[in-house]
């Protein structure tokens, strides 16, 4: 039996156009299985695998904003503090300056008092020493007054009142003189 021959045993008592019932029974039989297959056991690991990935996917882009919030949060944080410290910064420079300036007014002040006192007790010693001074110099022009009196009155003043009083007016009259002089 050639080819020819089959088909024509064949092709006599069955329709070309429709398939063989048997034939149409495995297919569909294998189809059904391979169905079954497909269903319980591939897809459920493809939508596994696809669940698991949107997962990552839906996990990644949740922790990157999460991270992007933080992130946020500490620059806006770091921002305040950064803020508050050049607050701070300057707070405590105005009140070194403050304090610098109160301190050299004390200084100034202080200078100036002790300058005063200084000033006060050198014209203390001045007015001490010109008295001082003041009686010496009495006391010696008297003496010389005395001697030289004297000496042209040729007598001798021995009289401590007399010549006292003598020194005195003798005083008196050099001071008119020298506060004449000075007007």
């Amino acid at each position: 039996m050639n080819s020819t021959d089959f088909i024509l045993a064949a092709g006599e008592g069955a329709n070309p156009l429709l398939p063989n019932p048997w034939e149409i029974l495995v297919t569909g039989v294998g189809f059904a299985v391979l169905l079954f297959i497909v269903i319980k056991v591939i897809a459920p690991k493809f939508e596994q695998a696809y669940e698991d990935r949107v997962t990552a996917i839906e996990g990644g882009l949740e922790k990157a904003e999460a991270a992007q919030k933080e992130a946020e949060e500490t620059l806006a944080q770091y921002k305040a503090q950064l803020l508050e410290a050049r607050t701070e910064a300057n707070r405590i420079r105005e009140e070194a300056r403050s304090e610098g300036a109160q301190i050299l007014a004390d200084l100034k002040a202080k200078a100036s008092d002790e300058a005063a006192r200084i000033t006060e007790q050198a014209q203390r010693q001045i007015e001490a020493e010109r008295s001082s001074a003041l009686a010496s110099l009495r006391s010696d022009v008297g003496s010389l007054a005395t001697e030289l009196a004297s000496k042209i009155v040729d007598e001798a003043l021995q009289e401590d009142a007399r010549s006292q009083r003598v020194v005195d007016q003798f005083l008196a009259d050099l001071e008119n003189q020298q506060a004449g002089a000075s007007n």
